[in-house]
């Protein structure tokens, strides 16, 4: 994909670069994870102890207070996503390790473990990359990146596991034994997660149902890369970050929405500021639904969420 420069209705040719060194890459991911994956710091190189002898690149905590691994490349290399499971694998079997490095950077923070986030940032991979990842089934995204001569960074989901995907032995058996049982535990840990959709269409009354599949329906339809994560207490609406965060109550719905309330104006009255009032999920603007009327006039708002969050 060519990049453009437009000055005065005269277009400039934007070249590829590069990084000189795969660490300026990771620092510069490092010193921008909230706006780029909304995820907080937690530790860089981390040393996974004497018997794994790895250093993890990057440790961080989604805003699902999920546990995420971070590795780089500055070449393609399919060793990223081998790195990238054995380090799953660790985590799975080193909790306590994780929590204390949470506690350590960030305080007292209760790790949700029902899913365990796995980046791999590169500047391309093969197509044997993207079989062997969709074949483990293990909770992994491959991110492409390209970095250009006028400082641009563009970022570019190429792969993420689709919940439909299954784990089966036969598929797997000529792969590394530890490869296969680190999608063996992901594909656990997504089973015993036991949150769903229904669980929250059932606190709401009859007549609020049809209005949060309207509300539901309208977000889906945004973006074909919108994934709906049921959660305990919420459900999430994200693509690389959540953007909606929707609540169930007997007679109304509560979303979370990334939205500056500062900059909403006028106010709507279904609309509050939260930034200083502790709540589940993430947003900084509560909006509450109570009818199909409330929604028309606020479905803005959703919308202005997923722009906030770069679409």
């Amino acid at each position: 994909m060519a990049i453009f420069q437009v000055n005065n209705n005269r277009v400039e040719l934007i070249k590829l670069s590069e990084f000189k060194l795969e660490k300026d890459l990771q620092k510069i991911i490092e010193g921008n994870l909230e706006t780029i994956f909304n995820c907080r710091f937690v530790a860089t190189e981390f040393s996974t102890g004497s018997i794994h002898s790895g250093r993890i690149d990057t440790l961080a905590i989604s805003e699902d207070n999920n546990p995420v691994i971070i590795e780089y490349k500055k070449v393609a290399s399919s060793d990223l996503i081998n790195q990238s499971l054995y380090y799953l694998h660790w985590m799975m079997d080193h909790r306590g390790d994780f929590q204390l490095a949470v506690q350590n950077s960030l305080g007292d923070i209760k790790v949700d473990w029902s899913e365990i986030r796995v980046i791999c940032l590169a500047p391309e991979y093969k197509k044997y990359d993207l079989q062997a990842v969709q074949v483990i089934g293990a909770n992994i995204e491959l991110w492409q990146y390209k970095i250009y001569s006028n400082g641009i960074l563009n970022l570019e989901e190429v792969y993420k596991r689709s919940d439909s995907i299954q784990v089966r032995v036969n598929e797997t058996q000529s792969k590394d034994p530890k490869m296969v049982e680190a999608g063996k535990k992901a594909a656990i840990t997504r089973k015993n997660a036991n949150h769903n959709i229904e669980d929250h269409l059932e606190i709401l009354d009859e007549n609020l149902k049809r209005l949060f599949v309207e509300v539901r329906d309208h977000i889906i339809s945004l973006d074909n890369n919108i994934e709906e994560t049921p959660k305990q207490n919420y459900i999430a609406y994200k693509t690389s970050q959540n953007f909606v965060c929707l609540e169930t109550h007997k007679n109304k719905l509560t979303l979370f929405l990334k939205v500056n309330p500062s900059e909403v104006n006028p106010h709507p009255n279904q609309c509050r500021d939260v930034r200083s009032i502790s709540h589940f999920g993430t947003g900084d603007l509560e909006l509450v639904l109570r009818s199909l009327e409330d929604f028309e006039q606020t479905k803005f708002l959703i919308n202005e969420s997923l722009k906030n969050i770069g679409g």
